[in-house]
Parts: structure tokens; C-alpha cells; sequence
């Protein structure tokens, strides 16, 4: 089996024999920077093919399928797991091949239910984007007030001896993300600009030292190009009609030209018509 982070908190994690420990320590094998993951905020355990999901500290918050997990929880293919505010599904390794369907399917309203609690995860406001440095290609998800810096207890942990262990806290506001630095030697920049506390929005670049991480809206994102997707096939209709408007003009002054020079040769006597 495996665990899948719909919103990018994390690569898939192959379920392997043995033990993962999920949490916002630098030394987890599942390192998620995020609000209200603990440090060392749970574990999986694998032998034999059965994963164990196990809780040393009930203040810590993991849901299974709806429901606070506590103890100890056999995790299975479909299960919906919430560490915190950021939630993960458990899927089989390899998929079997399905055998062939009648062409009549069974209608949608028709599912069977499980009894398990569906969760509609929130798309975040904003997420960095890591552009540069060990962060580079990952994104992070930014949820309400997260301290930046190399310090395990951080929500967001950059390794680097350049990051101050409290580097910066980032907070999120409704038209953008408040940056402020908690006097960190080397700096935090806004596109560029060494700032102490001001709010950076969408598109700008924030840079901790020489880590640069872009801000970026992913509903603004899934707008524009909503807005622009309909764009090309209108234009491309457009021009098609205005290509079949100019042949069939064409086509018409050729018939007159030639009604014309067949009625002039018919008056000479040179066609009877």
C-alpha cells in the first residue's frame, strides 16, 4: 500500500516492511511542515503487508475515515487519514486490471455506501513554491500563522546553516500573506527587498537568505485559465467563418464574370444561346 497527498504536502509514501514516522521533525521519514502537526506527531508500522497506524500522544489530531484515531489503527486500501489539517488516502500498491464492463454501467446515485465520512479537501489561499536551494520543486501549503527557519519545531523546516533556527513567520491575509522577520542574520527578501514585516501577493518572490521560494494563488491560477481556455476555439471558429465567407464570395464573382462574358459574345454572334 501506499499514502497519496492529494494537495502536494508530500510525495507518495510507499508502505513498506517497517517503521515510518510522520510528523515536522527534520528526522522524520515523512517530514510535513504544516500547522498542528507535532514534531513527532505519529507512526506507521508495516509487517507482513498490514500497516499499523500508531498514536503515542492523543493530543496530537489524526482522523481515520471521519473518526479520531487513538492507540493503535490497521490502516487499509481507501482509508481517508487527517494528520492535522492535512489529509492523505491509503491506496493498494498496484491497482488489479478490471474485467470487462457491460456496456450498460449502473447509475452514479446508485453507490453503494460505505459508511465512511467523505472529506472535501480545502484548497489552501496560497502555497510557496520552491524555486532554488534543497526546497526546489517542492510546495507548501500556507495555513494561517507558520514560523520559517531550520528548527524542527518549525511549520515550515528549511535545512541550511544559512536559516536562522526562527527565521521569519509568514501569516496569511485575505488579498495576500503578511511576511515578518524575526531578526534573522541573513535577511528576508521581497522580490528583492530586504523587508522586517510587510505583505507580499501572489507572483511575488520571497526569499529566506538565498532559499527563494515563489508565492502563488492556486484559485487564481484555476481562474485565469478558465478565462483564457475559451479563448482559442472561438478565435479559430471565427477565422473559419471568415475563410468560408471569403471562397464563397470568390465563387460568386467568378459565376457573374462569366454570365457577363457569355451574354457580351452572345449580342456579337459569336454564341447562341
Amino acid at each position: 500500500m501506499k499514502l497519496l497527498f492529494p494537495n502536494g504536502e508530500h510525495a507518495p509514501v510507499e508502505l513498506k516492511d517497517g517503521l515510518i514516522r510522520i510528523g515536522a521533525a527534520a528526522t522524520s521519514e515523512v517530514l510535513i511542515a504544516a500547522p498542528g502537526i507535532a514534531p513527532n506527531h505519529c507512526e506507521i508500522e508495516t509487517r507482513s503487508g498490514i500497516s499499523r497506524l500508531r498514536i503515542h500522544d492523543t493530543t496530537h489530531t489524526v482522523v481515520v475515515n471521519g473518526r479520531q484515531a487513538s492507540g493503535e489503527t490497521v490502516l487499509k486500501p481507501g482509508d481517508l487519514v487527517l494528520f492535522g489539517k492535512v489529509g492523505a488516502r491509503v491506496t493498494a500498491l498496484d491497482l488489479p486490471k478490471l474485467a470487462p464492463r457491460s456496456p450498460i454501467a449502473a447509475p452514479v446515485s446508485e453507490e453503494a455506501d460505505d459508511g465512511r465520512t467523505r472529506i472535501r479537501q480545502a484548497l489552501p489561499r496560497f502555497v510557496l513554491r520552491g524555486v532554488s536551494g534543497s526546497t526546489f520543486g517542492k510546495t507548501y501549503p500556507l495555513f494561517g500563522s507558520m514560523t520559517i527557519g531550520r528548527a524542527a519545531d518549525c511549520e515550515l523546516t528549511i535545512p541550511g546553516e544559512e536559516i536562522s533556527r526562527k527565521h521569519a513567520r509568514i501569516k496569511v491575509m485575505t488579498d495576500g500573506v503578511e511576511v515578518e522577520d524575526l531578526g534573522s542574520a541573513n535577511g528576508t527578501f521581497i522580490n528583492g527587498k530586504r523587508v522586517a514585516k510587510e505583505t507580499a501577493h501572489g507572483g511575488d518572490e520571497l526569499r529566506f537568505d538565498t532559499v527563494r521560494f515563489m508565492l502563488v494563488a492556486p484559485g487564481e491560477e484555476i481562474k485565469a485559465a478558465q478565462h483564457k481556455a475559451p479563448q482559442a476555439p472561438a478565435a479559430s471558429a471565427q477565422g473559419q467563418g471568415g475563410n468560408l465567407l471569403r471562397s464563397l464570395g470568390w465563387v460568386l464573382l467568378g459565376i457573374g464574370l462569366a454570365a457577363l462574358v457569355i451574354a457580351g459574345l452572345s449580342y456579337l454572334g459569336f454564341v447562341r444561346i
